[in-house]
């Protein structure tokens, strides 16, 4: 099938690399009104990822066919799944289990007809077991769970609701197809973490902060399950494997496993500091049926960039700004004071890394947001701009743009005083910092 998707923006033609870049950064980068759901980008909800024409934007006019994208917190994968289909190869790293998940079903090669035949007979099969057998399938879900999983389990999920996803469960592990098997189990993954709605007794589930309401109308599991996949079928392609250049890197950004001068640009969103967007708490409800433990999910949520842990962390020196945003906090709470200083300590590392895999004279663009700790901001665009110049980067130009509040999957009101919350007093605004590597 030809992918052919429509550029919101023209090419802009000028004569230099770097002026390219800069008149990007000054231009519109809002974006609103534009359609975010082509391609498989709309397949599984995630929080706060950036529109898709933010990444490809800058693909189209600082790279050429077959160049490397690398996306190092590659989240759901929106700029990999760009990068594809203009012809680039994508390379993506991210800690996240569901991350990692979301990027190979998004990306992997696959057949839309195979995954509609499966579909359909993992809801048939799903179906006759939960009506024949309920109490075999509440037997094994005991037996296949740990009694910490169980627990979870139990409080967030409604006892018809389990069985129903249990059966599910076990008729895509029958599945062959590993691509495909994959899809659906994102797919299955989708009824549990969405906007609205969701099959689990949790509220404000996509937006990181889930509340249980035992009043909440739960839709059946089976049900939703086949009008999501209704609907990601007809927002996925054939991709033909000589077009799919993917690689997955499970592991930290401490350590990118690329050689030197490899990429010929980065484009990623960092997560925001202190956990402002905690995916672990979202991502949990559908990773522990996948088998993952609670322990060992919250002790991963421990190690990503932005933890709020500061116990055993690598604090390194900050320059003047950065650590003068540190110290005024730290007048009002030193721990808050110290998990910022964390923040800035592992983005140093990364963009050191990003730094030494990027091809000279060439641009990385990180999207980011500044976070409020006890009333004042972290600062995040200016300090990450000048941490970046401190480790050899040209800082060409931060741009800004508004969120788009009716489209962007953030933990805020729509109406009311927006500053009656710390989480909507900081996410009205993005920063797009512009850094470019010099030669030598």
């Amino acid at each position: 099938m030809q992918l052919s998707f429509s550029l919101d923006k023209p090419k802009i033609e000028l004569s230099s690399y770097r002026d390219r870049f800069r008149q990007l950064l000054l231009g519109d980068l809002d974006f609103h009104g534009k359609n975010s759901t082509y391609s498989s980008h709309a397949i599984h909800a995630f929080p706060a990822k950036f529109p898709p024409q933010l990444p490809r934007i800058f693909i189209e006019n600082l790279t050429e066919p077959n160049d490397i994208v690398l996306d190092p917190m590659m989240g759901s994968a929106t700029a990999l799944l760009e990068a594809l289909l203009l012809g680039r190869r994508g390379i993506g790293v991210d800690i996240d289990p569901l991350a990692l998940r979301i990027g190979h079903a998004k990306l992997n090669p696959k057949s839309v007809i195979s995954i509609e035949q499966e579909g359909f007979r993992v809801i048939a099969n799903a179906e006759k077991q939960f009506k024949e057998k309920p109490f075999d399938l509440e037997k094994r879900l005991k037996l296949r769970f740990s009694e910490e999983n169980l627990k979870f389990i139990d409080y967030w999920f409604l006892p018809k609701t389990q069985i129903e996803l249990l059966s599910l469960l076990e008729e895509i592990e029958k599945v062959e197809n590993a691509s495909v098997r994959s899809f659906l189990l994102l797919n299955f993954s989708s009824t549990i973490i969405t906007k609205s709605g969701g099959v689990s007794l949790a509220l404000d589930l996509a937006h990181t902060r889930p509340h249980r309401v035992m009043s909440k109308t739960i839709q059946s599991a089976v049900g939703e399950f086949r009008k999501r996949l209704k609907r990601n079928l007809q927002n996925i392609y054939d991709y033909d494997l000589a077009q799919v250049q993917f690689i997955t890197a499970d592991g930290s950004v401490e350590k990118l496993p690329f050689a030197n001068e490899s990429v010929d640009l980065v484009v990623t969103s960092p997560p925001y500091a202190s956990n402002a967007i905690d995916y672990m708490r979202a991502h949990k409800f559908s990773l522990v049926w996948m088998g993952f433990s609670i322990s060992d999910l919250s002790n991963l949520r421990h190690s990503y960039i932005g933890g709020d842990s500061i116990s055993g962390i690598n604090y390194l020196p900050l320059p003047g700004f950065a650590q003068e945003v540190v110290g005024t906090i730290a007048k009002a709470d030193k721990k808050k004071a110290q998990v910022l200083h964390r923040y800035y300590s592992e983005m140093t590392i990364a963009l050191q890394e990003i730094k030494r895999v990027l091809k000279p004279e060439k641009a990385a663009v990180l999207v980011v947001g500044n976070s409020i700790m006890r009333g004042i901001s972290t600062e995040t665009d200016r300090c990450l701009g000048e941490i970046g110049k401190h480790i050899g980067f040209e800082l060409v130009h931060i741009g800004v743009r508004d969120l788009d509040r009716d489209k962007r999957m953030l933990p805020a009101r729509k109406n009311g005083n927006s500053m009656s919350s710390q989480i909507e007093a900081r996410m009205h605004q993005e920063y797009i910092l512009g850094f470019m590597k010099p030669r030598g």
